[in-house]
This record gives structure tokens, sequence and C-alpha cells, in this order.
């Protein structure tokens, strides 16, 4: 029953899905990273009206992937903005996008594209 729901509200799933990528940009365009850190999983689902599992389940069935991959791909996609645009420092970047720590941000950086942040730069 459960996987069912997900099949036969097809509709209301994209506009989940719609609300969600339009949540994580209004997150980072708002600044709200500088003060309350990476969004969660959880304060995605708050902010949307369901429960963080039911999130990421959906997001899973509609996309193949889970809620948490997605806000790292869009993290990793305005670190890469970021890193060809300017001449910030790396440290600077990921703290904007509201890592606590320059190396978090270095270890998912390269574990999503094969590369570090510097040597991104660097290629591209």
């Amino acid at each position: 029953y459960y996987d069912r729901q997900f099949y036969t509200r097809t509709n209301a799933s994209e506009d989940i899905v719609s609300a969600f990528e339009h949540l994580l940009i209004q997150y980072y365009n708002q600044d709200k990273a500088l003060e309350s850190g990476i969004p969660t999983v959880a304060y995605c689902g708050q902010q949307l009206g369901i429960s963080p599992n039911y999130l990421s389940d959906l997001l899973k069935k509609e996309t193949g992937r889970s809620a948490r991959d997605h806000i790292h791909f869009f993290i990793i996609d305005r670190a890469k903005t970021q890193l060809l645009g300017t001449n910030q420092p790396i440290s600077q970047i990921a703290y904007g996008l509201g890592f606590d720590y320059p190396a978090h941000f270095t270890k998912l950086f390269k574990k999503n594209t094969g590369v570090s942040p510097s040597q991104f730069r660097v290629l591209n």
C-alpha cells in the first residue's frame, strides 16, 4: 500500500518535487545557510508539510535520488558555480554553503565529482 500511493498521486508528487527544489533555492538565496547550516531533510519536510521519510521516499521514487542526495547535489552544483565564477577561497565558499568545517565540504565535493574543489578550479 505504501508504494502504491506514489503511483496514484503522480501530479501531487511532481508538485512536491518542484516545491522541494524551490525550497532549496530560496534557502540559499536568503542566506539561511550562513545562519542554520546545510538544510536537513527534516527541515525540508517540515517546510513542505510532510514527514522527512515520506519526502525522501517520494523523491527516490520520482527521481531515483533521496532527499539527502538532492540536497548534496544542489550544494555541489552551487559550489561549482562559485568555484568557477569567483576567486573566493575554498574555505569561504564552504562556510557560505553552510558547512561548519571546510574539510567536510571538500570530502563531499570529492565524493560527488571525483576531484577536490581546488583541482576542479584548476581543471576548469
